[in-house]
């Protein structure tokens, strides 16, 4: 049994599955991937996101908007508690810090960031955080609102070691995207040898960042096998093993499926 722990199922396309999501689903099926969290970026794709999950079984959601989203509405606490208390929503976000593309301005991340976190705390449902060139931002907004009492997952996991420990200290789990089988990702894979069994989750971030053999394709989540096989090579195990622990530490993060 595999989880994809963060895909974008809204946003795949589906040219090459007939025009089908169906036969996204069942692709990931014969994969192996019994189960998908489908993310949220904006309040406005939110419905067509909850949508997905009302509609499969096996598909859970988040709600929140992307640090780098800029067009959309910018959430209060309310909007994300109103729609976090939801059933079929396991987690708030994504969420977090993107400085890449906003190093000038981003006290507005920050403050948006903030409000994550705070709504969080008080639906009791874990956080799903974003960051990029912004570690110590990251981890020191996380402790400053008390982000260890719902705890959550640093997700499509680019950054260091010193990052992964200061994220695991405040009770967070590590995802690996894609990136683990890149060419030029030895730093990350031993980040993934380090990352200890019961904080360790595979996703695919699809339709981004297909993994090794499959790059400059469109992602979909039948491929988290390749990340899973990836992160199990690293780790001197073998890709049943990692498919049981990291569905494991899936239900242990956002509940039972």
């Amino acid at each position: 049994m595999l989880i994809d722990s963060h895909c974008h199922l809204d946003r795949i396309d589906l040219e090459p599955f007939d025009g089908s999501l169906d036969k996204v689903m069942d692709s990931a099926r014969a994969a192996g991937v019994d189960h998908m969290l489908c993310v949220s970026i904006s309040l406005e794709e939110y419905p067509t996101v909850r949508g997905i999950a009302e509609r499969y079984a096996d598909v859970s959601c988040s709600v929140g908007v992307h640090p780098g989203e800029t067009e959309g509405a910018d959430p209060t606490v309310e909007d994300l508690v109103s729609r976090g208390r939801d059933s079929l929503v396991v987690a708030i976000g994504e969420t977090g810090l993107d400085y890449h593309y906003h190093p000038e301005d981003n006290e507005w991340q920050r403050e948006r960031f903030r409000t994550h976190i705070r709504a969080a705390r008080e639906v009791g449902k874990p956080l799903i955080i974003h960051t990029r060139d912004a570690r110590e931002d990251t981890i020191r907004i996380l402790k400053e609102e008390g982000a260890d009492q719902v705890r959550g997952v640093m997700h499509c996991f680019t950054e260091t070691w010193e990052m992964a420990q200061a994220a695991l200290d405040l009770g967070f789990y590590i995802s690996f995207s894609g990136i683990v089988t890149f060419r030029n990702a030895e730093e990350l894979r031993e980040v993934a040898r380090q990352v200890p069994d019961d904080r360790l989750l595979v996703e695919t971030d699809s339709p981004y960042l297909a993994p090794v053999p499959h790059r400059g394709k469109g992602n979909h989540p039948a491929w988290v096998r390749d990340v899973a096989a990836k992160v199990a090579e690293v780790r001197g195990s073998d890709l049943e093993s990692i498919a049981a622990l990291t569905t494991r530490n899936y239900q242990q993060l956002f509940g039972a499926l």
